[in-house]
């Protein structure tokens, strides 16, 4: 992008957003963290599921996004729930 005034260019980077990431455990059941999803998130059962997929068979998920407070909240709630889950950035 060009600066209209002085004709230097720059780059615009948008600051990607912090993400909530459950990861694969061997102590809950697939059927709790679905439930965990649902009850915390308010995901609906379908995305609660496939979210719940997606941490069992690929080891983890991303579960929400935003600003990094809120997502350290969401991980302090997933650990109050027994669930293993980290704060990290938006790889996107």
């Amino acid at each position: 992008m060009e600066h209209a005034d002085t004709g230097i260019a720059f780059d615009v980077v948008a600051d990607r957003p912090w993400v909530t990431i459950v990861w694969n455990d061997p102590v809950n059941l697939m059927s709790y963290v679905a439930f965990v999803f649902r009850t915390y998130f308010g995901y609906p059962e379908e995305k609660a599921n496939s979210l719940m997929m997606a941490v069992h068979h690929e080891g983890r998920a991303v579960v929400s996004s935003g600003g990094r407070e809120e997502m350290e909240r969401h991980v302090q709630a997933m650990h109050d729930y027994g669930l293993w889950a980290t704060v990290g950035k938006d790889e996107a």
